[in-house]
C-alpha cells in the first residue's frame, strides 16, 4: 500500500472541491443571474402534458433546441391549446434543472408566433384608439331604413362582392350598388381602402358604405387594422358597415364602423328591406285601408240618413202646425164644454138650496144674478172664440206668407239655367241664347235669354 508523498497532501488541501449539487445550483444562480426575461421563438416537440397540469416541451430551430417548462399556474391562462410542430413566442427566464442539470426555459407567457406579433400590434392600437373615443357609441350613426344607393369598398375580383350582389339581386333588386375597387391585402392595401373612403365621402353618390372582404388568416385581413383606415372611417361623412372576413373575425375597422356584419351577405341583408315581406306588408296595409275606408264610407251613410230624417219640407211642417192648431182648437172646446157643465151643475145645486129655502125676494134676486152670470159668461165664451179665431187666422196668414208657393201665387218665379238646373239670382249667371225655365204659381214655362243685366 501506497502512501501519499507530502507535497501531494499539501496541494490536495488547496483545492476547491464543488460537490455535482453545489456545481448545479451555483450554475443555476449564474443563469438566473445574468439573463433578463427574454422572448424566444421556436417550434414546439417533446410535449408533454402530465396529471399535475405542467407543460413541459422542447424549443428548436432548424439547428438547436432547448428544454422549456410552463408551470400550471401560467398555463391556465393559455388561449390555445399547444401542440408538437406549432410555432410559437414564449416570454421566459432562463434557469437549470439541478436534478439533472439540464439547461432549460422557464416560460411565464406564450402565444403563436407570427400571428402573436401581429395580435399585440392589434390590441395597442385597439387600447390607443379606444382611449381616443373612436369606439363610442354617441358616434355611431343611424343606417338608412331603404337606402337609395350602396357603396361597396371592396376588391372588383374577390368573393365580397358577388357575394353582396347575390344577396341584393335576391333580396331587393332594386337597390342601384357602386363599387369602389381596392385591393384588400397586401403592400398599400391599408392606404387604397382609406383614399376610397375619403373619395366615396367627397363624391355623395351613395347614402352607406359597406367596407370589407373575404374571410383570411390575420395577415390576410391586416389591412383593416391599420389606424389610416380606423381614421378613414371615422371621419366618413356616410354611415358604414364593416364586413371583414367571418363570423369569428374581428378587425380595428369593425369597432369604428357605424356597425358591424360578420361576413359581407351580412351585411348585404343588414341594408337590403325584404322585398317579399315588404309585399306582403303592403298588402295588408291595402287591406287595412280598404277596411278603413268602408267603415268611414258606412257612417257617413248613417249620417246622411240622419240628416235626411231631420230634414223636413216647408209643406210638411205647415201641416204639422196645422195639425197642432187643430189639436188645441178641439182641447179648448172640450174645456170649455167642461166648464159648462161644471158652471151648470153649481147653478142647479143653488136653485136646489134657493128651493129649499123658497124666499120670493132671494129666489128673484139669485134668478137675476144668475142671468146675469150667465150672460157674461155668454159674452166672454164668445170674446174668446172669437180671439182664438182670429190668432189663428193670423198664424195661418204668416204661414201662408213665408211659403214659396204663395210668393209664386203673387206673380213670382223661380229661373233655373238649363240644362245643369242652377238657380239665377243675377243677370251676370246667364248670357244671350241660355236656355232657361221659370216655374210660376201654376205651371212652367221654357225661355231664351235675349239679354241680360247685372
Amino acid at each position: 500500500m501506497s502512501h501519499p508523498l507530502p507535497e501531494q497532501k499539501r496541494e490536495n488541501s488547496l483545492r476547491q472541491v464543488l460537490s455535482v449539487t453545489e456545481l448545479n445550483r451555483a450554475t443555476r444562480s449564474l443563469l438566473e443571474g445574468s439573463f433578463p426575461l427574454l422572448w424566444v421563438e421556436g417550434e414546439i416537440s417533446n410535449l408533454a402534458r402530465p396529471a399535475s397540469g405542467h407543460l413541459y416541451l422542447s424549443l428548436k430551430d432548424s439547428k438547436a433546441q432547448v428544454r422549456g417548462a410552463m408551470f400550471r399556474n401560467r398555463a391556465i391562462h393559455l388561449g390555445f391549446r399547444p401542440e408538437n410542430g406549432m410555432r410559437v413566442l414564449v416570454r421566459a427566464r432562463v434557469s437549470l434543472y439541478e436534478p439533472r442539470g439540464d439547461y432549460q426555459l422557464l416560460i411565464e407567457h406564450m402565444e403563436e408566433a407570427g400571428d402573436g406579433a401581429l395580435q399585440r400590434a392589434f390590441k395597442a392600437l385597439k387600447r390607443r384608439l379606444e382611449l381616443e373615443g373612436l369606439f363610442a357609441t354617441e358616434h355611431k350613426r343611424q343606417l338608412p331604413a331603404l337606402p337609395r344607393c350602396i357603396g361597396v369598398i371592396t376588391s372588383p375580383s374577390g368573393a365580397a362582392i358577388r357575394d353582396i350582389l347575390s344577396v341584393l339581386r335576391r333580396r331587393f333588386p332594386a337597390i342601384p350598388v357602386i363599387l369602389y375597387p381596392v385591393a384588400v391585402q397586401g403592400e398599400g392595401a391599408a392606404g387604397e381602402i382609406a383614399s376610397m373612403i375619403e373619395l366615396a365621402g367627397k363624391r355623395g353618390e351613395c347614402e352607406v358604405l359597406i367596407v370589407g372582404r373575404g374571410g383570411g388568416s390575420l395577415e390576410d385581413l391586416w389591412a383593416f387594422n391599420e389606424e389610416v383606415v380606423a381614421r378613414a372611417i371615422h371621419a366618413s361623412p356616410l354611415p358604414i358597415v364593416s364586413a371583414v372576413g367571418h363570423e369569428t373575425d374581428f378587425t380595428i375597422a369593425d369597432f369604428v364602423a357605424d356597425q358591424r356584419a360578420p361576413t359581407p351577405s351580412a351585411a348585404a341583408e343588414l341594408l337590403s328591406p325584404d322585398g317579399e315581406e315588404m309585399l306582403q306588408r303592403v298588402a295588408r296595409l291595402e287591406i287595412r285601408l280598404r277596411r278603413s275606408v268602408q267603415r268611414e264610407l258606412a257612417r257617413a251613410r248613417e249620417r246622411l240618413q240622419w240628416l235626411r230624417r231631420r230634414l223636413k219640407h216647408p209643406g210638411r211642417r205647415l201641416q204639422e202646425i196645422a195639425q197642432r192648431l187643430d189639436e188645441l182648437e178641439q182641447r179648448l172646446k172640450v174645456a170649455c164644454s167642461h166648464l159648462q157643465r161644471h158652471k151648470r151643475a153649481g147653478l142647479e145645486s143653488i136653485m136646489a138650496r134657493l128651493q129649499r129655502r123658497t124666499p120670493a125676494h132671494q129666489i128673484k134676486a139669485v134668478l137675476t144674478k144668475c142671468a146675469t152670470v150667465r150672460h157674461s159668461l155668454c159674452c166672454a165664451m164668445r170674446h174668446r172664440l172669437q180671439g182664438c179665431r182670429q190668432q189663428l187666422s193670423i198664424q195661418s196668414g204668416r204661414l201662408e206668407a213665408v211659403s214659396p208657393l204663395a210668393v209664386l201665387g203673387r206673380g213670382y218665379a223661380i229661373v233655373r239655367k238649363l240644362p245643369e238646373g242652377t238657380i239665377v239670382r243675377s243677370g251676370a249667371m246667364v248670357k244671350r241664347g241660355d236656355q232657361v225655365e221659370a216655374r210660376l204659381g201654376r205651371g212652367h214655362i221654357r225661355c231664351r235669354v235675349e239679354e241680360s243685366t247685372e
